[in-house]
């Protein structure tokens, strides 16, 4: 089967004459098709003109430029919508994914499984408390939400089947979540440990604006998951929570009054509770709409949200 190899690139110009060199060697070994699709998100370094260089000498190398930033998960989507392989394997550009892990991968989704799934076991061994911990309870919180335990699902090296992922949608941070949506859809899903090489140059683009991204995309799967086809579940239970909370505090607002001669307008528990209860259930509701309106525009219309600027070798 055809094995395509995406990798999303943003400046990250000092890794990529390794990592291409190792991508090659590890493929010849057991394929001679197979392809290379580069996704540049955008870079600001000298990451475009290199890989035109490289890409003139190598038929298996295709290239895509946007012209602008979109993000880790609009790059992968636009490779896998370019994928003519049967076997899709998304991979980091900045050497943390071992290439030599791809046979392993390949190997074990010929078992039998739809989607095999990267563990970084040993990652953050030397980071205990800063990050290895909140890396396990952040992936404790994933799994318990979104319905399939895995480990690790910020790891990027992955194997799908194109028939089971060419259809997925990605938006936000959500290539994260493939695995989860592709659960969902009755495929097998399974996880094997790979290995975890810390970076060499540059500096991750990770920071704490992604966390809180991927827990709103996080709230966005729940929904998607569970709430699609029965939105009233989702906006009952939060209207019956705000009832709730509206009825006690104006019960206590009514205690005070009755037990200490407190007059409701000598306290602000009652104003101030209904108005950080209607702008809370106004927040969730409007985002939640807007991502669904946002869907909509897009795929009703065929739109992408990713922007082109050249293509190599297709």
């Amino acid at each position: 089967m055809k094995i395509s190899v995406i990798l999303p690139i943003f400046n990250e110009v000092e890794s990529l004459p390794e990592l291409f060199t190792k991508i090659f060697t590890e493929l010849q070994k057991f394929s001679s098709d197979f392809e290379i699709i580069a996704v540049n998100d955008g870079s600001s370094d000298d990451t475009e003109n290199l890989l035109l260089k490289l890409a003139e000498d190598n038929k298996y190398l295709k290239i895509i430029n946007f012209k602008t930033n979109r993000g880790q998960t609009t790059a992968l989507h636009a490779g896998i919508e370019h994928a003519t392989g049967e076997i899709i394997i998304p991979m980091d550009a900045d050497l943390e994914n071992d290439p030599s892990d791809i046979k392993k991968l390949i190997d074990k989704l010929e078992e039998g499984y739809d989607v095999v799934s990267g563990w970084r076991r040993n990652r953050w061994s030397n980071k205990m408390l800063l990050r290895k911990i909140p890396s396990v309870m952040a992936n404790i919180l994933i799994s318990k939400v979104a319905g399939l335990k895995l480990h690790d699902y910020g790891c990027t090296l992955k194997a799908y089947r194109y028939e089971l992922i060419k259809d997925i949608r990605l938006y936000g941070e959500m290539h994260r979540f493939i695995p989860a949506y592709a659960a969902q859809l009755g495929a097998r899903v399974v996880e094997i440990e790979v290995n975890y090489q810390p970076r060499k140059y540059g500096y991750s683009k990770y920071g704490f604006s992604r966390t809180t991204r991927v827990l709103l995309d996080l709230l966005i799967l729940r929904f998607m998951h569970k709430y699609i086809d029965r939105p009233i579940q989702f906006f009952g239970k939060i209207g019956l929570l705000v009832l709730l909370l509206g009825l006690f505090a104006g019960a206590t607002s009514i205690y005070l009054k009755l037990v200490y001669q407190l007059s409701i307008i000598q306290t602000p528990l009652p104003t101030f509770a209904a108005m950080c209860l209607i702008v809370s259930v106004q927040l969730v509701t409007m985002g939640v709409v807007a991502e669904m309106v946002m869907r909509t525009y897009y795929e009703s219309q065929g739109k992408k949200t990713y922007f082109i600027k050249n293509k190599v070798n297709f």
